[in-house]
């Protein structure tokens, strides 16, 4: 099985609009309410790719409630999120139909207290056993401290998982230092993380800060791929419009996917890259529009660049 991790999970609630007006008032179209945070969407590909996906984290309060009453509807994946004294905290995406933009609001999330963290670590350790691969996603909820991915990405290497990080900030910089097998940032968080807007060199800096390989993410120009055995870069034969919500999180599910299945590392990119677009044709965070991806993956192209240093 392969073991999503969403420290701080959400209620996704998106709200479709016929055109967004700042300061107006809105007649909502369409509601739509998923489990979301980035780990538990990943899951949810991985489960539509054919995968078993189990999903641990915190959930409290309501929204905690409706989040696994939700999860529980779908069957898609395995609920072993630990329980929180504090509410899960809700998303909320507004699409505006006209330009097919999105705007997002998040909230906080619960604070952590350190035996809620004891018990989760427990958790972690008992389902790292039957992991094929560990993802780590998300931001950090109040009350947990800024290495706690660096812990969890150790313990994934005490128990010989392959593990991948998909965060940002100062949890991502202190993460890198536990050296995680593989780390999904996105430009703007590559250029935080190494003070460089050039995706290549911050990519090849990432590396020698710890990661063993960085798939950077470039909105709609694809993936760069910078490993120890070659760089490679991707892209989808064409821009699709839609709503970009967790494309991100489906190029997760490809690269893990690809690495339980074997795949070498440009067949992984190719899959991640069409997850990603297909994404952004999907209603909402965790869903994929699968005869957009099954059109799209035979036309990725993956280009070698220059070998990594």
């Amino acid at each position: 099985m392969i073991l999503t991790v969403t420290l701080n999970a959400a209620l996704d609630i998106t709200y479709r609009v016929p055109r967004l007006r700042p300061h107006g008032t809105h007649r909502v179209t369409e509601v739509v309410e998923r489990p979301g945070g980035k780990g538990l969407n990943v899951a949810r590909v991985l489960a539509s790719l054919g995968h078993r996906a189990v999903v641990t984290g915190f959930v409290g309060g309501g929204t905690g409630d409706a989040l696994r009453r939700l999860l529980a509807e779908s069957g898609q994946v395995t609920d072993a999120l630990v329980p929180v004294a504090g509410a899960t905290r809700r998303t909320v995406s507004v699409v505006d139909a006209a330009s097919g933009d999105t705007t997002q609001l998040n909230e906080p999330g619960p604070q952590v207290t350190v035996a809620e963290w004891d018990a989760f670590t427990d958790r972690y350790t008992a389902l790292l056993r039957d992991a094929s691969a560990v993802a780590l996603c998300g931001s950090l909820p109040p009350g947990l401290p800024v290495g706690s991915y660096a812990q969890l990405v150790r313990e994934a290497h005490a128990a010989r998982v392959p593990v991948l990080l998909d965060t940002s900030g100062e949890p991502l910089r202190r993460g890198i230092a536990a050296r995680p097998d593989l780390v999904k940032p996105n430009a703007e968080e590559l250029a935080g993380l190494t003070g460089s807007t050039e995706p290549m060199r911050a990519a090849r800096d990432t590396r020698r800060r710890g990661a063993h390989a960085v798939a950077a993410s470039l909105g709609p120009d694809g993936m760069l791929l910078v490993t120890s055995e070659g760089v490679w870069r991707a892209a989808p034969p064409r821009r699709l419009s839609g709503n970009p919500t967790g494309a991100g999180d489906s190029a997760v599910a490809g690269l893990l996917s690809g690495l339980v299945e074997g795949l070498p590392w440009p067949e992984r990119l190719a899959r991640a890259v069409a997850l990603s677009a297909a994404t952004v044709r999907a209603v909402a965070a965790g869903e994929f529009d699968r005869t957009t991806y099954e059109e799209l993956l035979p036309r990725v192209t993956v280009t070698a660049q220059q070998a990594a240093a």
